[in-house]
């Protein structure tokens, strides 16, 4: 269902913010353009839940750039929980470069693997909950692991996802946790995984932090530009 649709600061009407519409322009508007890290790995074959959320945690504070090959590269060698348990550290920290905090990163991961292997049989947990007792797992990694993999219906939120729904004027909030929060109140579940998916290449193509595209952005008839005050 649209959302009302108040007066954009510079007076102009603005069209109600629908869901649907939105989401049809932004497949088009991000047609042409890389996806995101995580989905382009799903559609390279790696979209195990382990997989995912091996590679969500190695792109914490990482570019989609870095994160894809970096990811091709340690999944060329270890793809599982045992096998990348039986790594050691070093190696993992090698295999990891260019990737941001690659030590600590290391360290969780073969953690976890080794928790998966001894404890959980060899099972990864399919919960936000069971994922988020892992050491650096956090609400996003767990909603984009299980997004991506399982096609469970959580929302991740990224600063392109919290940037870019602020400046659409649906939600109105200060930082990703409660933008995750106030999306859930109001955006239709069959939305939740595919926001990130979209949102994300959007946000560095069209959508940008600096000078946004908004002369030939696809959604600007239904954006109200807060906060927007320079743009292209």
């Amino acid at each position: 269902m649209p959302l009302a649709a108040p007066i954009a600061a510079d007076a102009t009407p603005k069209e109600p913010f629908d869901f649907d519409e939105a989401f049809r322009r932004l497949r088009r508007a991000v047609a042409g353009v890389p996806k995101a890290a995580m989905f382009e790995l799903r559609d390279r074959g790696y979209g195990s839940l382990f997989e995912q959320l091996v590679a969500s945690l190695i792109s914490a504070r990482t570019r989609d750039e870095t994160t894809i090959p970096v990811c091709l590269r340690l999944f060329a060698v270890a793809r599982s929980p045992e096998a990348l348990a039986a790594l050691e550290e070093p190696e993992l920290v090698r295999l990891m470069h260019g990737a941001t905090f690659p030590e600590p990163k290391a360290r969780d991961l073969i953690a976890l693997s080794r928790r998966i292997v001894e404890e959980l049989g060899g099972t990864v947990p399919d919960t936000a909950e069971g994922l988020m007792a892992f050491r650096g797992v956090g609400p996003k990694i767990a909603s984009l692991a299980l997004g991506v993999a399982l096609a469970q219906p959580h929302i991740a939120v990224d600063i392109h996802v919290h940037r870019v729904t602020n400046r659409w004027g649906i939600v109105a909030t200060g930082t990703p946790d409660r933008t995750q929060a106030a999306l859930a109140a109001i955006l239709p579940r069959r939305y939740w995984v595919e926001i990130n998916e979209r949102l994300v290449p959007f946000g560095k193509h069209v959508c940008t932090g600096e000078r946004p595209r908004c002369s030939a952005c696809l959604l600007l008839s239904m954006c109200q530009q807060v906060g927007v005050t320079a743009h292209r």
